[in-house]
């Protein structure tokens, strides 16, 4: 195990997981109350106080304890999830589909704000392995939350956008799945099926969207 190397990798993936996990949840709590449910706001929740955000377990434990067990090679943890009360919405199940959508966006928002960064950085000539990494790290990460949670299993943001779509019926169907998404989650990633069929590709495809939509702007910078 290298010390060294695992700590370099915590440096660098630092602040990007630190903004990732941290704006996707006040995404939540932003588009709650914009659609009638203060639930989030009064808990002090929409902010940009990653400390807020910050599951002890899953944020911090469990990722530590996988990067050192396996060297960096498996990754994985959650935040704290924003309370959304669906009964203060408007329209229950038509808004709770765009409170589950803003995290996910958020993180291609951020993933696009990442490149550019490096972008920047290579056009200004500041070639700091560093910086660089941490902006490949930015982008790594916010790719991950964001294919991760769409997939359509409750209780990520993918399965409770599934449930809005549905007709009442199936809805209701997969709404009932919600109490073992996690460990399925968990099951799917530790068998490698997750990140054969789901992660990779999706990220892949992901990466592909943003880098054709910032070609004009590489173009012009580089």
């Amino acid at each position: 195990m290298d010390i060294a190397a695992i700590l370099q990798t915590i440096a660098v993936f630092a602040l990007p997981v630190l903004f990732a996990i941290t704006i996707h949840e006040a995404a939540h709590g932003y588009a709650a109350r914009h659609f009638g449910d203060p639930t989030a706001w009064m808990l002090g929740r929409i902010t940009l106080n990653p400390v807020k955000h910050i599951d002890p377990l899953g944020t911090l434990a469990l990722p530590l304890l996988l990067l050192f067990a396996t060297n960096g090679a498996f990754l994985f943890g959650y935040a704290k999830p924003v309370p959304v009360n669906a009964a203060r919405l408007r329209r229950p199940k038509t808004d709770m589909v765009w409170v589950a959508l803003a995290g996910p966006a958020s993180n291609v928002v951020q993933a696009l704000l990442w490149v550019i960064f490096g972008y920047l950085l290579l056009a200004l000539g500041l070639h700091e392995p560093f910086f660089l990494e941490m902006a490949q790290a930015g982008l790594l990460v916010n790719l991950v939350l964001f294919v991760l949670n769409m997939l359509p299993l409750p209780p990520l943001d993918g399965g409770r956008i599934l449930v809005g779509l549905l007709p009442p019926q199936p809805s209701q169907a997969v709404a009932r799945i919600e109490p073992f998404g996690f460990i399925i989650v968990l099951v799917l990633l530790f068998t490698g099926l997750l990140g054969t069929y789901w992660l990779r590709p999706l990220m892949a495809l992901s990466d592909q969207f943003i880098q054709t939509l910032l070609t004009p702007l590489r173009w012009l910078l580089l």
